[in-house]
């Protein structure tokens, strides 16, 4: 038994490919794979097992690299005491936007620059500097599990600074949006 026909489009999507490449690999043309993913036409079954025996195929395939293969393992950590000016200073010295707050072994949240931006606004230069990273720190990043598939992680960052990623229920890499650009290559 096949899939639901509408679900082509949303398949299609979640694995990063166009109609027309879709189209190719069928071996129909770009404007059939639009009219199905419309509703503007019905495929006949050997049509639509084509599609989706591709569909599969390509999931597969991008579902084969995991979030262990693209995170940084070396985490830069901060600690909810100290300071803002000691967040901001490890990001210049180190060139990045956003660092995981740890209490100990356990992960509280994230300070960003953003996150640091919109609390200059409210607390000033002079305040900001001194005032604690659990001051303004924003909540628990998402953390996913080491082996997680790759395509499930670039909608994650699209709504995060950035992305944990856990083994045996320990922090052992981060993901940030430069990392997700890896999977690209």
């Amino acid at each position: 038994m096949l899939p639901r026909i509408d679900s082509i489009k949303q398949i299609r999507l979640k694995i990063g490919i166009t109609q027309k490449k879709l189209a190719a690999m069928a071996g129909v043309s770009t404007s059939m794979i639009n009219q199905i993913e419309s509703g503007r036409s019905q495929p006949s079954y050997e049509t639509a097992k084509r599609i989706f025996d591709n569909l599969a195929n390509l999931e597969g395939k991008s579902s084969s690299h995991t979030a262990g293969d693209f995170c940084s393992k070396d985490i830069v950590k901060i600690k909810p005491t100290q300071t803002l000016h000691d967040a901001i200073k490890k990001m210049h010295e180190l060139s990045i936007s956003q660092i995981p707050v740890f209490s100990n072994t356990e992960i509280v949240g994230v300070i960003s620059e953003d996150g640091i931006v919109k609390h200059l606004v409210d607390l000033g230069e002079a305040e900001l500097k001194k005032a604690k990273i659990s001051d303004t720190m924003d909540p628990i990043p998402p953390i996913v599990d080491f082996d997680t598939p790759a395509n499930v992680l670039v909608p994650l960052i699209r709504y995060s600074k950035c992305i944990l990623v856990s083994k045996k229920s320990k922090v052992v890499g981060i993901i940030t949006a430069s990392d997700t650009l890896k999977m690209m290559e």
